[in-house]
């Protein structure tokens, strides 16, 4: 792996589990949208680094991915888990969560996409492939996860700049 990926990967997954990462966006509109993920990981795909985010169907997010096919992956401080929490109880849909967070979007190095100068590690990445979650392929003890077969897509983001 790349020493900058190397470096930061382990508070990356430690903060992924609490209090979550945001995950950023930006359709055709130009308009950057974000969403907390607590699910993904990042490792090695066809020899490239990958960071892998699950993006259920029913969320905008997943639209604009469909969309654009970039995203950038961005750490929270401890401080954020308000900001956090917001983003993933609200729909980009119908709130403009960058304004209402007060967040300072960045022009991505590599990618269309902003990064949040708010956070301390960020992950520039374009979607090299996706995979469809298979219902039937879902532990028991897992399928309460999943009310109203709403799964998820699994987006393999080439790393492309890691800062």
């Amino acid at each position: 792996m790349d020493a900058e990926l190397d470096k930061y990967a382990a508070e990356t997954l430690r903060m992924l589990d609490d209090p979550g990462l945001l995950l950023v966006t930006c359709g055709k509109n130009g308009k950057p949208n974000v969403m907390t993920i607590g699910w993904g990981f990042i490792g090695i795909f066809w020899r490239m680094p990958v960071f892998v985010v699950a993006v259920r169907h029913s969320r905008f997010t997943h639209q604009i991915l469909e969309e654009n096919g970039e995203f950038t992956v961005n750490v929270p401080t401890k401080d954020m888990e308000k900001i956090v929490q917001h983003c993933g109880e609200v729909s980009g849909r119908q709130h403009n969560k960058v304004s209402e967070c007060k967040l300072s979007p960045i022009e991505g190095r590599k990618v269309k996409v902003p990064v949040l100068a708010e956070c301390k590690i960020h992950y520039e990445c374009r979607v090299v492939h996706k995979l469809d979650v298979n219902p039937d392929l879902i532990p028991d003890e897992c399928k309460s996860l999943y009310t109203n077969r709403n799964y998820h897509t699994l987006y393999f983001g080439q790393i492309l700049e890691t800062y």
